[in-house]
């Protein structure tokens, strides 16, 4: 059984997010949504809520499995028995980023591997944080999130 761990904060889980799952699970047997904290982002929501609404958009994907985490992303993916990463690439900064976190990977865990994917290009330019934004002076993020978010971020807003 292939299984792949799609990490970040889903602070919202953006369309974007929701089309990388959803190629991914045509992928592979078993997709592990891990929803984590990051002491370097702050969240709205709190890490229960945002995987709370992180299943509910993915409900309609079948072998997808969303899981909260705190901690290093490389220990988490021992644990749930996953050597590969799966990590959205949306433009060249981007890249670099993710670039920087494949080496420090390698080296906290040579096992495990990243393999990236690109969103559809209507998704290319969302950014969660981009969504949190527009949602905080009131503008309508309909377009780029699922209505379950939409609604949710009326909570923090």
């Amino acid at each position: 059984m292939r299984t792949v761990v799609y990490p970040g904060t889903f602070n919202p889980i953006t369309n974007g997010h929701t089309d990388l799952v959803e190629r991914a699970s045509a992928i592979f047997d078993r997709v592990i949504v891990a929803v984590g904290t990051s002491k370097l982002k702050a969240t709205d929501a709190s890490l229960e809520r945002r995987v709370a609404v992180t299943r509910e958009v993915l409900a309609h994907v079948k072998n997808v499995e969303v899981v909260g985490f705190e901690g290093l992303l490389t220990d988490f993916v021992k644990t749930q028995n996953a050597n590969l990463i799966l990590r959205g690439l949306r433009t060249v900064a981007d890249f670099e980023y993710e670039f920087q976190l494949v080496g420090m990977n390698r080296i906290l865990a040579p096992d495990i591997e990243t393999i990236f994917l690109a969103p559809a290009e209507q998704y290319s330019y969302i950014s969660s944080t981009l969504v949190r934004e527009i949602a905080a002076y009131g503008g309508d993020i309909s377009e780029f999130v699922s209505p379950v978010v939409v609604k949710a971020m009326k909570e923090f807003i």
